[in-house]
């Protein structure tokens, strides 16, 4: 007998991609009778309403929450309340999923008794522009050694990874997704799985697409974000952070420093210049080496979305260790209160 799954998709003015995202998802091979679909909607201003309640007159497995906080976190959670599956797996709106990236996670989970299963993330785009952040995005150059960005084949244990398969047994132990962590909140649940003895597998052969920000200044914002709040993660979860995750806010701090001291010494400005020459031609070989393999990108966006990437992330780090300086004995303690035994609200039809 099968076990019955969830999907939730927590998305918020996703009319470009919601109808791809949910057929992806609705057309999969495991059998409709078998997994319901929730998407918790934050409160959209667009048309994404519009084509979820069309696609809901034609798969009865497909369902509509509202979402008044209009956060990812409080829309997982809703979703968590109404769910119904033995298998709980999270897809983003901006996303798709391959037609048997139900069986293969089912499979996984089985096969290997981890917590979670999961597979790499293939960031793509269809503008010249959007192309070459998505490049940035899954090089090692941009993101580090983190496994589900950069497909590599890998396949085994991992930290973290998006669009995740649970068993339903892990929020039973651990609690629901961190309310307060507007960004970096599935991390911060996968390590808090870590933490309480959990296992998180990654395989190649369960596969997605992301549908990257599309022009440089999104993607300042998202970075910025992440790297603020990553420092929420780590008060809470120090003992799981990975080196790559200090990278960029080590390389601005080193920035910032030898800006101010250059004006007193001329070995800082050597210095300064040294490793603002070093970083450029890093960056323009990796840019160069990508471009050539992917000539239908755009190389200007390619080559500006580095610095984007690790500035606006070390930029934003920094800036939450100011933001959040008061909370740091607010940490491994904290697990949300499970929230099976609240009373949901009912669907949107």
């Amino acid at each position: 007998m099968k076990p019955f799954v969830t999907v939730i998709v927590p998305e918020r003015n996703e009319e470009k991609f919601i109808a791809r995202c949910l057929e992806s998802i609705l057309q999969q091979d495991y059998g409709p009778e078998y997994f319901e679909v929730i998407v918790v909607d934050g409160i959209s201003t667009d048309k994404t309403c519009e084509i979820i309640q069309r696609l809901q007159r034609q798969h009865n497995n497909l369902h509509l929450l509202d979402n008044p906080r209009r956060i990812v976190p409080t829309a997982l959670n809703l979703g968590l309340q109404r769910a119904r599956g033995e298998i709980i797996i999270r897809v983003d709106g901006h996303a798709t999923i391959a037609p048997d990236y139900i069986s293969r996670c089912v499979e996984m989970l089985q096969a290997t008794n981890a917590d979670c299963a999961g597979g790499p993330i293939n960031s793509i785009s269809e503008n010249a522009g959007g192309r070459a952040i998505a490049l940035a995005m899954s090089s090692k150059f941009g993101v580090g050694n983190s496994r589900f960005r950069v497909s590599d084949g890998y396949e085994g244990y991992v930290d973290t990874l998006a669009f995740g398969a649970y068993k339903r047994s892990v929020f039973e132990r651990i609690g629901f997704f961190d309310e307060e962590l507007v960004r970096c909140q599935d991390d911060e649940f996968n390590y808090r799985l870590l933490k309480h003895g959990g296992r998180i597998f990654m395989t190649p052969k369960i596969s997605s697409c992301y549908f990257p920000r599309t022009n440089l200044k999104k993607l300042w914002r998202q970075y910025y974000e992440y790297g603020l709040w990553k420092i929420r993660v780590l008060q809470k979860h120090s003992s799981v952070m990975q080196p790559r995750q200090f990278v960029p806010p080590l390389f601005v701090l080193t920035l910032l420093l030898l800006t101010v001291f250059s004006v007193f010494a001329l070995p800082l400005r050597l210095a300064l210049a040294g490793v603002l020459a070093l970083y450029g031609m890093t960056a323009v070989a990796c840019a160069s080496s990508l471009w050539l393999s992917n000539e239908n990108c755009a190389f200007p966006v390619l080559l500006a979305a580095f610095p984007i990437l690790h500035i606006s992330y070390g930029s934003g780090f920094l800036f939450g260790l100011l933001k959040f300086r008061k909370k740091w004995r607010q940490s491994e303690t904290f697990v949300p209160a499970p929230l099976w035994q609240r009373a949901p609200a009912g669907y949107t039809v």
